[in-house]
């Protein structure tokens, strides 16, 4: 799988798509189920799944990684998670924008062709056996700083990979200069 970052300027039309139908999914058997009425051998194997990990409250920057995933890819993911266990204690977990509605119709205007919305009891178990450690990640100053941020971020995006099993995936600017610079 190859992930890709938007960090540099892109233009994109405003719209691909008019808005259209768009796969909500909600379990793992969901998304498997369409992601077997993908794979059709009439279908170029290279290229079928780009998948745009976000924890919603959508704004252009997430837009314009739907619409780059879409030009490249045959179908556009974008998952909506917030995702508990990168925050720590103090920062507010339960403030965090919750836009679900607002967002599935800007995926739909900006081309997104299934979006994986997961409940907390889809991603974690009520005793997690394991998580994944970004063992140098955590030595810099932001994971010093906020020592749950990159192990909730790795966790998640490799539960989400294990899950929708895209081909390509897009991070956005913010994403890539945290790993970036911390590394």
């Amino acid at each position: 799988m190859l992930a890709k970052s938007c960090a540099e300027s892109i233009a994109f039309p405003a719209k691909l798509h008019t808005a259209r139908a768009i796969h909500v999914l909600r379990g793992i058997d969901d998304v498997r189920r369409h992601w077997r009425s993908l794979q059709r051998p009439d279908i170029d194997r290279n290229n079928v799944l780009g998948f745009v990990p976000t924890m919603g409250a959508l704004h252009e920057g997430h837009l314009s990684l739907v619409r780059k995933a879409k030009l490249e890819n045959q179908t556009a993911m974008v998952s909506i998670f917030v995702n508990p266990t990168q925050f720590s204690a103090g920062e507010d977990f339960d403030k965090y924008p919750r836009t679900l509605e607002r967002d599935i119709e800007l995926l739909k205007s900006a081309g997104a062709d299934s979006v994986f919305c997961p409940g907390l009891d889809i991603m974690y178990s009520p005793n997690p056996l394991c998580h994944v450690e970004a063992a140098r990640l955590g030595r810099t100053r932001e994971g010093i700083a906020r020592p749950e941020f990159f192990r909730g971020v790795a966790t998640v995006v490799t539960k989400l990979f294990n899950i929708v099993r895209p081909d390509v995936a897009y991070f956005g600017q913010k994403v890539s200069i945290n790993f970036y610079f911390n590394e």
